[in-house]
């Protein structure tokens, strides 16, 4: 089973038990951290894709140092002008070791039991002012392309071979 795992601002394909150096995280050492932006997710029959996450799945890791990279040597120079600049770089990484990859149980899972509630608000509105417009919209949206592209012809809409499902709804709701 891996994963693919925006880190720091970086994806990495990781595995449980696999060690990998990031840039340097705000935890301490022997902490734990969980990564809940998993991109993709492979148990060896499935793969998951995110869109751009998957909802629930998080990465379990521990950290286990902070250290500092290779130093890189940055060396700058124009020919026959005199100009030279030597500059080294070490980069802040920390050493982190994946414990958990879990499919399901994330921090997302909790920011969708508040939108329950949201839509409890929503009703009330509805209550005030009739939308008839809409629900003609979601009927339309269940339908397939060909049922909407007939139903264009008997409007009388033109141009419909090049339209795609959302053009074609709107053209329809109008």
């Amino acid at each position: 089973m891996y994963a693919i795992v925006e880190i720091a601002g970086q994806q990495f394909k990781v595995a449980k038990d696999q060690k990998v150096f990031v840039h340097r995280l705000q935890t301490e050492e022997g902490k734990k951290v969980t990564f809940d932006n998993v991109l993709l997710l492979d148990d060896g029959k499935n793969v998951t894709i995110g869109a751009p996450a998957i909802d629930g799945a998080a990465v379990e890791a521990k950290v286990i140092k902070h250290l500092k990279g290779d130093k890189v040597i940055v060396f700058k120079k124009k020919r026959r002008k005199g100009y030279r600049k030597k500059n080294g770089h070490r980069q802040f990484l920390t050493q982190i070791e994946i414990e958990k990859i879990l499919a399901s149980g994330g921090k997302k899972t909790t920011a969708k039991k508040e939108a329950p509630k949201k839509a409890e608000a929503k009703p009330k509105a509805k209550a005030a002012a009739p939308k008839a417009a809409p629900a003609k919209a979601e009927d339309l949206s269940s339908k397939t392309v060909a049922e909407l592209k007939e139903m264009a012809k008997a409007k009388g809409i033109t141009g419909i071979s090049s339209m795609k499902k959302a053009d074609l709804v709107e053209a329809l709701s109008k």
